[in-house]
């Protein structure tokens, strides 16, 4: 349980005492309590402070703040400050600095600015972590460690060229095997010597393409260097996360990850940490679903197991386009999503404004005004004593899903790496729209790994399965034989996981399993598109659908056609397949559909397999989530609408824990507003 030292939701962010005067901390601990903050993140940004030269360390205002926190009851989500590098350092040690994607040496300044392979950063960072670790060990405001903050950003120095040729010697064993993975021989690219490999960026294989995204002329180093980028950056945490331990083997450890961040494979990274937790950051138009889909993926990294909402805005961020102000009742609202999802934290950044620099304007529980009497305030202290009321019946509830989605972040390296056959192809966007159908349905979602256990699941849907890992398609096929149903789509089982294509044509190891054969893959202008015609449309499904971007032209070996084409050459060709395999099903979508398409069909497919919404009756903005614990089942209803709603609750009915008000059939839910339902069996 990430709550065992402080067994509710826990409720607070990030505070900055550092960069205040005295006076002020007192002000805020007293508006800590006027809010129900029980939780303080601190130190995540000042290691200046701590050691202001190699040889100084200076703790002496943060054992104050430890020691008032614990004062008045609250406890400390305490960071190593790692996270920027104190401008001494870049000064005495510039192999800490990182170099860009256009060979350019950086100046101290920013964040997140150190080299991952410099022996500097690993050194004097570890021996931060080490010293903090030491200090505070026995401290009783300690709840859980947070090293760094929001690691990210990728370097291509020297350090990085060298580290790089031992990472691709301890993968690949062999330069030989190495030019095997990447097919160096075209363009005459063999490698006789490890140090002829350099990373690769504009000076050497990559340059920026349309609309910003990465193109390159070799997808395996490319491949191996997102990779090796995200192990270093891993490798550095993974150093820290050791001195720590020694000192404090029974204090949880974590690091805020970033939802779906493409440079760092998280479902690696969870591995090695204690609890998973994450900063949520959507605009104001940000779809409910992917917000949704972003708390499902975060869950899923660790089997399932609740994860920390370490960061939110209370009203509104600073560094998107447009920073739209959260309306009344939003915060409240987006707090409990994460709630009902799998979170069992609720915390912000900020606590209190910062008076200056590029975070000024990012919001904060205390404004600048720094008094009580905002709207933002009674909002956040409205919240906390909803939290305290709650107490801690949520804490390490689970949400058990029939339906997995496949998520891998190899997969979407390769994927928008790949030099064709359109720049229109986005992995987690093509995900989010089979997520989405299922989202509007009220059908209970996982976001998992292909190396995830699926035998629970009745429906598990791999949108654009590219990749092939080793293993992956008998494991598949081991699942559907079992009785399973499996959804995969165009451009899927293309290559392996090098990137080097499966010859014998496309889907190549999914081939068997989904009973087809891809002969070729129409790329459409976003003008153009074809149609989706069905066979025998079932109830509730119409004979038509648009589709577009993509169009898989593929014969049958065996498969089921459920619908063909409409137009073009290829009008009549397959469209919609399902091969039955052992006691299972194996569908393909040959082409990117509209979202009526994927709304009207995938809820028919999940009521086949016996998979039932968590609702009587989908209506739009209306979401619902159930969280189960020791036999007891907590339904979630959060009505995202201003005005309100009147929910069919199905089979459902119980007693709201925020208001005491018992529920069933159908109800009216006002605008912006939720109910945690405890229900009755």
């Amino acid at each position: 349980m990430i709550n065992e030292r402080k067994p509710k939701i826990w409720y607070g962010g990030d505070y900055n005492p550092d960069q205040w005067e005295k006076p002020v901390w007192d002000e805020d601990l007293r508006m800590f309590k006027l809010a129900g903050i029980d939780v303080a993140t601190l130190n995540v940004f000042a290691w200046a402070n701590n050691q202001p030269d190699e040889q100084t360390y200076e703790f002496g205002w943060l054992d104050e703040m430890m020691d008032k926190l614990r004062a008045d009851g609250v406890g400390v989500c305490l960071a190593t400050s790692t996270a920027a590098h104190p401008a001494w350092m870049a000064r005495k040690y510039p192999d800490v600095l990182r170099v860009d994607f256009d060979g350019r040496k950086r100046k101290f300044g920013g964040r997140h600015n150190s080299c991952p392979n410099s022996p500097t950063y690993r050194k004097y960072s570890v021996r931060m972590a080490d010293k903090l670790a030491e200090r505070y060990k026995d401290h009783p405001a300690l709840l859980i460690w947070h090293i760094s903050n929001e690691y990210g950003g990728y370097c291509y120095c020297d350090n990085c060229a060298t580290a790089f040729r031992v990472w691709l010697q301890q993968r690949y064993g062999s330069i030989e095997a190495v030019n095997q993975a990447w097919n160096a021989s075209f363009w005459g690219h063999t490698f006789y010597e490890w140090e002829e490999i350099v990373p690769p960026n504009s000076l050497s294989e990559e340059w920026r393409g349309y609309n910003g995204r990465t193109a390159t002329n070799f997808q395996g180093i490319s491949l191996d260097y997102c990779r090796f980028q995200s192990d270093s950056l891993l490798d550095c945490y993974k150093l820290e996360y050791d001195a720590i331990k020694k000192h404090t083997p029974e204090v949880p450890i974590t690091t805020n990850l970033m939802g779906a961040y493409k440079e760092l494979d998280y479902q690696k990274w969870a591995k090695h940490l204690d609890v998973v937790s994450w900063d949520n950051y959507p605009s104001l138009d940000t779809p409910y679903s992917y917000t949704a889909m972003m708390h499902d993926l975060m869950r899923g990294l660790k089997d399932g197991l609740p994860f920390m909402l370490m960061e939110q805005t209370p009203s509104q961020q600073n560094w998107q386009p447009y920073n739209s102000l959260k309306r009344p009742g939003v915060m409240r609202l987006w707090s409990y999503q994460a709630v009902a999802r799998g979170a069992d934290t609720v915390m912000f950044f900020q606590l209190r404004r910062s008076v200056g620099a590029c975070e000024k304007y990012h919001g904060a529980v205390i404004e600048h005004v720094g008094h009580e009497h905002t709207r933002v305030f009674r909002e956040s202290a409205e919240l906390g004593a909803e939290l305290f009321k709650l107490g801690d019946c949520l804490l390490d509830a689970r949400v058990k899903a029939k339906v997995a989605i496949l998520f891998d972040w190899d997969n979407w390296w390769a994927v928008e790496l790949s030099s064709g056959p359109t720049v229109a192809l986005k992995y987690v966007e093509e995900l989010h729209k089979y997520y989405a159908a299922l989202y509007g349905a009220n059908i209970a979602v996982d976001v998992v790994g292909v190396d995830a256990d699926l035998s629970e699941y009745g429906l598990v849907l791999a949108p654009v399965m590219y990749m092939i890992k080793p293993g992956v398609a008998n494991r598949l096929e081991q699942y559907v034989q079992d009785g399973g149903t499996f959804v995969t789509t165009y451009f899927s089982g293309i290559v392996n996981e090098n990137d080097i294509v499966t010859l014998g044509g496309y889907p190549g190891e999914l081939r068997k399993l989904l009973g087809i054969w891809s002969e070729e893959i129409d790329a459409l202008l976003p003008s153009q598109n074809n149609r989706i015609r069905l066979n025998s449309p079932a109830h509730g499904i119409k004979n038509s659908y648009v589709c577009g971007m993509l169009c898989d032209l593929i014969h049958s070996e065996g498969a089921e056609v459920i619908a063909e084409y409409g137009e073009d050459f290829y009008q009549g060709m397959p469209a919609l397949t399902v091969n039955k395999f052992g006691n299972g099903q194996a569908w393909y979508v040959a082409t990117s559909p509209e979202a009526a398409f994927l709304q009207d069909w995938l809820p028919s497919l999940c009521a086949a397999s016996g998979i039932e919404p968590l609702l009587g009756v989908a209506q739009q903005g209306v979401e619902a989530s159930l969280r189960e614990k020791d036999g007891e089942g907590y339904l979630f209803v959060l009505n995202h609408n201003a005005n309100s709603v009147v929910v069919d609750l199905g089979q459902q009915s119980g007693t709201d824990m925020l208001t005491g008000r018992a529920l069933s059939g159908s109800a009216e839910l006002a605008g912006r507003d939720l109910w945690i339902i405890k229900t009755v069996k």
